[in-house]
């Protein structure tokens, strides 16, 4: 074999190697020094979407599942889940949960620390936009978002099944105070429970010194919180500390016997049923019931809410 010929030989094996490399390439099969699986963890401040990438310390991270009182029962839907930790802190728990973020490096690097945790089978990563999502399964909702993606979220965070538990690393939801709040080293967690609708007018039965009564109420709903008036027969009488976790309702009332009351009961749908508890005799508890009159009406933040209701960031 001359020199010539021993050269063509070599470049038509030459050829033929890197040929089937690309063709390999082209079939979905890598060649080896594309077969590298190494994730490369995310940098602290790296831009996204919507928000730079910081984590979440991870004794928030078990203070934030506390405050939801996660349990084996719930499914957890973290709103941008970054490298999945919260999920996967409530998978470990026992819990079902979702992570929904749009790079999808962060979800390629959620699910294999999830498979790492042995809990891919309860903590799942899907690449999508939280703003086309749905989240209406959860039971519980975790989220590290600037104030004004909260914003946008909240009125439909708060159609959810009333009970929902939302919780915020560091940033709240405009005029929709926290239920509950929670301070970490410099990090704060903010608790809300959506807040079932209790607005409109009500007859209540519960009895008094003279026996059973019916007396008219009508209620106002901001957010959580309610306002109204019982219209009794010689006078009427405004509410006080009225509020609602969830589907639970309490309020206090001075009734016509001139005994302080509180109302402790669960709306459910066009019905309240519960205790009230006279405070003027020792805290005697008997039933109560009441029943809706009309439709409910919408109540503060069932729309969606302006952009410039977020607080400036750094505001607690």
């Amino acid at each position: 074999m001359t020199s010539i010929d021993l050269f063509d030989a070599r470049r038509r094996q030459w050829l033929t190697s890197t040929g089937a490399v690309a063709l390999g390439s082209l079939l979905g099969t890598s060649p080896l020094w594309a077969q590298n699986t190494t994730i490369h963890e995310p940098e602290r401040g790296q831009a996204g979407k919507d928000v730079i990438w910081l984590p979440t310390p991870d004794a928030l991270v078990t203070r934030m599942l506390r405050m939801a009182q996660v349990t084996p029962k719930d499914y957890v839907i973290d709103l941008g889940s970054g490298d999945g930790k919260i999920v996967i802190a409530a998978a470990r728990g026992g819990a079902q949960g979702l992570g929904i973020e749009y790079n999808p490096d962060l979800v390629a690097l959620s699910r294999q620390r999830a498979q790492e945790a042995k809990v891919a089978d309860r903590a799942r990563f899907e690449k999508a936009d939280i703003f086309e999502s749905d989240f209406s399964k959860a039971t519980v909702i975790t989220m590290y978002l600037l104030p004004h993606l909260n914003l946008r979220l909240r009125h439909r965070i708060l159609a959810l099944k009333p009970g929902t538990r939302v919780v915020s690393h560091e940033f709240r939801m405009g005029r929709w105070r926290p239920d509950e709040t929670s301070r970490v080293g410099h990090a704060s967690a903010h608790l809300w429970l959506v807040p079932a609708n209790a607005g409109g007018d009500w007859e209540f039965s519960f009895p008094q010194r003279g026996g059973p009564r019916t007396v008219r109420m009508s209620f106002a709903q901001h957010f959580q919180y309610i306002v109204g008036e019982a219209a009794f027969e010689d006078f009427t009488a405004l509410p006080s500390d009225g509020k609602l976790l969830g589907e639970r309702l309490s309020f206090d009332l001075t009734d016509e016997d001139g005994h302080l009351r509180r109302f402790v009961g669960r709306v459910a749908g066009d019905r309240i049923d519960g205790s009230v508890y006279d405070f003027t005799a020792n805290g005697a508890r008997q039933p109560f019931s009441a029943r809706r009159l009309g439709a409910a009406p919408a109540f503060e933040g069932a729309g969606p809410a302006p952009e410039d209701e977020a607080e400036p960031l750094g505001f607690e």
